[in-house]
């Protein structure tokens, strides 16, 4: 069995593709996947489902939404399901066969991070991309949930915005730059407070023989922080615009070299979800 999180929450095995549609039985299903292989207590199952608002009978309705969950996911009659009872809550069990798109996401993340940081960019390269074509849209879109699925979706939108940084930063490193221009001028339109995407752009269009527009990238960059945040760009952004004006060398491509210490994007990520999402 196949859990996908990575956009739409789906469960795909042999019988073919299931959504779960029932809004609060989708966030149970989210809850215990997020926390698979270890138990969820009903309380916080509760708070996930109904917030701080839990109907009186909470109790005799989250019984049917695990009943329904079980029926979804049965694989054959007679197969035991993956939810299991175990005090003070339930479990989701993944079995030797079943696969969650999150963990295959982290496994490629880590692995293009220890190509990159061993100069391997070819390697780092390939690893990065197969993470990012996991996505299929934002984790757990239309899921309503509380602080622990809430954490849980940032914690992936933040892993994922990283797996970026580090697939341009080894692109960069191989002397791509006139080919990332478009790429990071549509992740700048997504993520518009990004500092890292400007300063990497700003390095892009520095190395392709483009300083003026390169400049004019930092002087966007500053007004769209100072409007939207009150706060003036980052240090590292203020100084590669310095490098920019005094033509550093150091900025300029040595192939299989990332750039200098201060001009890099913020360190690679070290994936830990439970601490997303605390104790």
């Amino acid at each position: 069995m196949r859990y996908n999180m990575l956009g739409l929450l789906r469960v795909t095995s042999d019988k073919g593709t299931t959504y779960v549609g029932a809004r609060k039985v989708e966030t149970l299903l989210a809850a215990l996947l997020i926390r698979s292989d270890q138990v969820v207590a009903s309380s916080r199952l509760k708070d996930e489902i109904w917030g701080g608002s839990a109907p009186k009978r909470a109790s005799a309705a989250m019984h049917v939404y695990v009943s329904q969950l079980r029926k979804a996911l049965a694989a054959e009659p007679g197969n035991e399901s993956p939810i299991v009872t175990r005090p003070p809550g339930y479990m989701l069990r993944l079995g030797p066969g079943d696969e969650l798109d999150v963990r295959e996401f982290e496994t490629w993340v880590r692995q293009g991070r220890a190509h990159l940081e061993s100069g391997r960019l070819e390697a780092a390269c390939a690893s990065l991309k197969a993470a990012l074509a996991m996505w299929r849209g934002p984790a757990l879109v239309g899921v309503s949930g509380g602080a622990m699925i809430g954490a849980f979706v940032a914690y992936l939108e933040d892993a994922r915005v990283q797996c970026y940084e580090m697939l341009i930063d080894a692109q960069l490193a191989m002397g791509r730059h006139r080919e990332l221009v478009g790429q990071l001028q549509a992740l700048i339109n997504d993520y518009p407070l990004s500092e890292v995407f400007y300063r990497q752009l700003m390095l892009t269009l520095y190395r392709s023989e483009r300083q003026a527009e390169a400049l004019r990238v930092y002087d966007g960059a500053r007004r769209v922080l100072r409007d939207e945040l009150g706060l003036e760009p980052g240090k590292p952004l203020r100084d590669l615009q310095r490098a920019i004006l005094l033509a550093d060398p150091r900025l300029d491509s040595r192939p299989g070299e990332v750039a200098p210490a201060h001009l890099t994007p913020r360190p690679a990520p070290r994936l830990d979800p439970v601490a997303a999402l605390g104790a």
